[in-house]
């Protein structure tokens, strides 16, 4: 069976199950194009609360489909591979920031989006990549905590030097382990390309850039800029999904190592198979249905709900 060919079954079988498939940027291009919905997680998690669609089938990692059933608990939502979880996400527990909460009661607890839902109800506010600055200007305290990401807390940090913003050591590996090195050596091989690199890459990196966004922000800058090249600081994707948008631009990656392995799992193949398994009422083997407790939903919830009041 032919790419084409699947891609024809899945837009069937989704009208049949009346399911809407969400895929965040990172995926492959074969299944962005048989998404209803692509963009970043937040954004992703929104548009499922947004649908009619009875049924929502996720493409992306676990922590992403959480947060769409917490924002949509009355629809069903399955992740099409239940082994693609985020690193970033399964740094930290709600024990280890329950503690630290004890020992500063004062610090207000900031969370990247990036996170279980168990770790969201001990936390304050969530923010995304696009909404940290915006938000933590927001927040009426000076003493934060920033969790997971060290290197988005830094670039957020460096901004607002006023406030008392404290770190832990985490991150995402894909993106932190983009060197110095290898931004100068695309820099010498593309001369005339701006730079747009993602703020979870280390400061040292960030500093190279022409342009520090998310992916939904990196996207938007490369559509709407006069300039012609670019060298593309987050997962490979993306400089691919932009070529096919504007051919008449260069996109290069700041490496091919650049590569969400979790993001990569999921395949066509799992999206025809978990629509499938929606039709028949079965549970696929490499798909997951998100079962959450409502008061898992409610207590996760009241940080997502603050960032939408926030701003974010």
């Amino acid at each position: 069976m032919t790419v084409y060919e699947l891609q024809e079954k899945i837009l069937k079988l989704k009208k049949e199950t009346n399911t809407a498939i969400l895929a965040h940027s990172y995926q492959a291009r074969e299944i962005v194009e048989i998404a209803d919905y692509t963009g970043d997680s937040y954004k992703l998690s929104v548009d499922a609360s947004k649908t009619d669609a009875e049924n929502i089938l996720f493409c992306g990692v676990h922590f992403m489909a959480e947060t769409a059933k917490m924002l949509s608990p009355e629809k069903r939502v399955f992740l099409a591979n239940k082994d693609a979880g985020c690193p970033m996400a399964e740094q930290m527990d709600k024990e280890l920031i329950s503690q630290l909460r004890e020992k500063d009661p004062d610090r207000t607890v900031v969370a990247y989006i990036n996170t279980t839902a168990s770790l969201k109800t001990v936390c304050d506010v969530c923010v995304t990549s696009s909404s940290a600055l915006r938000i933590v200007k927001a927040l009426d305290t000076d003493k934060i905590l920033f969790i997971p990401d060290c290197n988005l807390g830094s670039w957020v940090k460096k901004q607002v030097p006023e406030k008392d913003i404290q770190l832990l050591h985490g991150g995402c590996p894909t993106h932190a382990a983009v060197t110095v090195a290898e931004v100068k050596k695309a820099k010498e091989q593309h001369p005339d390309a701006l730079f747009l690199v993602h703020p979870e890459c280390v400061p040292a990196v960030t500093e190279l850039a022409d342009y520090v966004g998310s992916t939904s922000g990196i996207m938007d800058f490369a559509r709407k800029s006069d300039h012609k090249e670019f060298i593309i600081g987050t997962e490979t994707s993306i400089a691919e999904h932009l070529q096919y948008e504007c051919p008449e631009k260069k996109f290069y990656p700041v490496t091919k190592n650049i590569v969400c392995r979790n993001m990569k799992l999921t395949t066509l193949p799992d999206v025809y198979n978990a629509l499938v398994g929606i039709k028949d009422n079965v549970q696929n083997y490499n798909s997951l249905e998100i079962i959450m407790e409502d008061e898992l939903i409610a207590k996760a919830r009241k940080c997502i709900d603050e960032m939408i009041r926030l701003g974010g």
